[in-house]
């Protein structure tokens, strides 16, 4: 199989990204959690998924900036730089890079795995038993067998990472994205199965260790092709330590705004856990998630086009990411559109229709929630343009946003006792002073 070049990206690639985003929502809803699992311990396993977020971080933006370096190096580029990137017309693949880039990220992950070993088994059970479990009227030998399995799903997924960032940058979307709908069916299967078997957050854990392995391998004997594997050991390793401190400077820009990220959209839960019963963090995160599968699908076309960001980039190609940029938005618009209103006018219906035990917040909070959704994800995607030039202008921003949405959060949880809509508009307001509107911005001046 040929290896010259990224893959190219058409129109099946985006339909593959929709029928994969579609698939994780229906996927969900089917798993029957609303229907079979008591309103406290979804929020438990709300908890376990912001957590789960929480350990991602530890990646410190490597991924996404490997998977950008991935892309230069299939676009040709023969010399990784720590700010900009390399412009050239050539399409040879330099192998000795591409085999130093392999080594430093396994290298890299296989520590940061480690460190996730020690902080969930540490300060997460810490937090697990005097936060979560302290309210917890259900199993809570269930909960800590879950827990358990959490920790080894988020250490091995933490380990395997850059196979991700591998199919990303190569441009292998469609196939990724197959991938995960293989991985999200047995995920599905299995966890049914072992619910109805009776064993609640255990059966849920275990079928997203099962579906994690899956999706592994199945990445792996897709990059790694029998040419790319005997290309790759024929090549002479450049060094790995040289390439990791050529990337570091932006990976750990990233990596704060991934940071001051995780504070805007996710703080919400851990510290209104403090404040709230699990009950309404159930109904909050169940909102949340939907709403956010709802953006999954309004960034598609903008998600399944990064590696030609990428290459737009190398070859300066102005046209095409102006091109892309308006898709990107105006899908995003449309769909949170159309998504937002069969949420608000079907969604109590539906979790009723399949009796579900936690239901949506009020419509007003869900509208609210919509907007603030929206604003994010448009800023999101401009920063994306932005970032695909290996230009990170916005960690410091994203920081103080992150800071902003704490200090609210306590305003509004503890001082001001203002519930779910304090959960709701702290992030909302933090974003909308600045990050909202100033990345856009900066795009549209910049194509014109």
């Amino acid at each position: 199989m040929a290896q010259q070049g990224i893959e190219n990206i058409g129109k099946r690639d985006i339909a593959w990204s929709y029928a994969s985003t579609l698939f994780l929502a229906g996927a969900w809803v089917l798993l029957f959690i609303l229907r079979y699992l008591p309103q406290e311990t979804v929020g438990i396993w709300h908890i376990f998924q912001t957590i789960t977020t929480l350990v991602v971080l530890l990646d410190f933006g490597f991924r996404p900036s490997f998977a950008r370096n991935i892309s230069y190096i299939f676009s040709g580029v023969k010399h990784l730089q720590k700010t900009g990137i390399e412009n050239t017309q050539s399409v040879d693949i330099d192998y000795s890079l591409l085999k130093g880039t392999l080594v430093a990220m396994k290298r890299f992950y296989r520590l940061m795995a480690l460190a996730a070993f020690v902080l969930l088994a540490s300060l997460g059970t810490l937090y697990l038993h005097y936060e979560a479990l302290n309210k917890y009227s259900g199993d809570h030998t269930d909960a800590i067998i879950a827990w358990i399995i959490l920790i080894v799903i988020n250490c091995y997924n933490l380990y395997t990472l850059y196979y991700d960032a591998l199919l990303l940058g190569k441009g292998y979307v469609k196939r990724s994205q197959q991938i995960t709908i293989i991985g999200q069916t047995a995920y599905l299967v299995l966890a049914i199965v072992l619910i109805f078997c009776g064993l609640g957050l255990t059966a849920i854990v275990s079928a997203q260790l099962i579906s994690i392995i899956i999706r592994r391998v199945m990445s792996y004997r897709v990059f790694f092709t029998k040419d790319l594997k005997e290309k790759i050991a024929g090549a002479e390793e450049q060094s790995s330590k040289h390439i990791l401190n050529t990337i570091f400077p932006n990976a750990m820009k990233v990596g704060l705004t991934q940071l001051g990220g995780f504070c805007v959209n996710q703080s919400a839960t851990l510290i209104g856990t403090h404040y709230l019963t699990l009950a309404d963090i159930g109904s909050y995160g169940i909102t949340l998630r939907i709403i956010i599968l709802i953006a999954g699908m309004g960034t598609v076309i903008y998600q399944a086009s990064t590696p030609k960001l990428a290459q737009h980039r190398v070859t300066d190609n102005k046209n095409e990411l102006k091109r892309l940029y308006g898709y990107s938005v105006i899908s995003l618009v449309l769909i949170m559109l159309v998504g937002g209103a069969a949420l608000v006018f079907l969604g109590d219906w539906a979790i009723t229709f399949i009796g579900g035990k936690t239901h949506l917040l009020p419509t007003a909070m869900i509208l609210v929630m919509l907007v603030i959704q929206l604003l994010e994800q448009n800023h999101a995607v401009a920063a994306g343009f932005i970032m695909a030039d290996n230009k990170i202008p916005f960690f410091i921003p994203s920081l103080v946003s992150g800071a902003a949405t704490i200090l609210l959060l306590w305003v509004f949880l503890g001082c001001f006792n203002m519930g779910l809509w304090g959960m709701i508009l702290a992030p909302g307001i933090a974003q909308l002073a600045y990050q909202n509107w100033k990345w856009p911005y900066t795009i549209i001046k910049e194509l014109k």
